[in-house]
């Protein structure tokens, strides 16, 4: 065996334990953030846009921008984690953790770009598209995280798909289609975490 078939196989069972191990970098109070954040903007959109479907472009502004704003956030605190646990592994892990997660961001983008560009009566589609893409965001990233993290992902399929039925029409729009499945579900993450990992952790 030479040193590049070692190399190779080191890289490999790196990645293989990478894989077993559970993920510290999503930590509860930035995720926490992001579900306020969502119930934030829910109440913003009551009181500054009681009328969405007149209004549709300032609607995906609001939200996109929330999503965008709680992603910076948590990207910060995936930098400050490797900064504080500079080990090939955590590296390793994170990216891991990252590269699943990252598909159902990238999907939830290029369908409200086809949506706006190409389906315009579709939009209402978008709050339960986008909730059903980050339940399977969840999923696919689940296994390197608390177990209990599985039923944050049954949230968002379940609010997702009845945000679907029910979010057209007169309640298109509605600012609770975004709230309840991102700002309950956030929150709920952020509790699994804390209460399995963090306190954990200190303790």
């Amino acid at each position: 065996m030479d040193l590049r078939d070692a190399l190779t196989q080191i890289t490999e069972i790196r990645r293989q334990v990478a894989r077993t191990e559970v993920f510290r970098g999503y930590r509860a109070v930035p995720i926490a953030f992001s579900g306020v954040l969502a119930l934030g903007m829910a109440v913003y959109q009551v009181l500054r846009l009681p009328q969405p479907s007149q209004n549709v472009e300032e609607y995906l502004t609001l939200w996109i921008a929330a999503a965008i704003l709680s992603m910076v956030v948590m990207g910060v605190a995936l930098v400050l984690h490797c900064w504080k646990v500079p080990t090939k592994l955590n590296r390793t892990t994170t990216l891991l953790a990252v590269g699943q997660f990252l598909p159902c961001v990238v999907a939830g983008g290029l369908v409200a770009f086809v949506f706006w560009h190409h389906a315009y009566d579709s939009l209402w589609m978008l709050p339960g598209l986008w909730a059903i893409l980050f339940g399977l965001g969840i999923f696919a990233s689940y296994r390197l995280l608390p177990s209990a993290t599985f039923w944050v992902g049954v949230h968002y399929l379940v609010t997702g798909t009845f945000g679907l039925a029910w979010a057209q029409g007169e309640h298109a729009f509605s600012p609770w289609a975004m709230a309840i499945p991102f700002g309950v579900g956030q929150l709920l993450a952020a509790g699994i975490l804390y209460w399995t990992l963090e306190r954990t952790h200190v303790d």
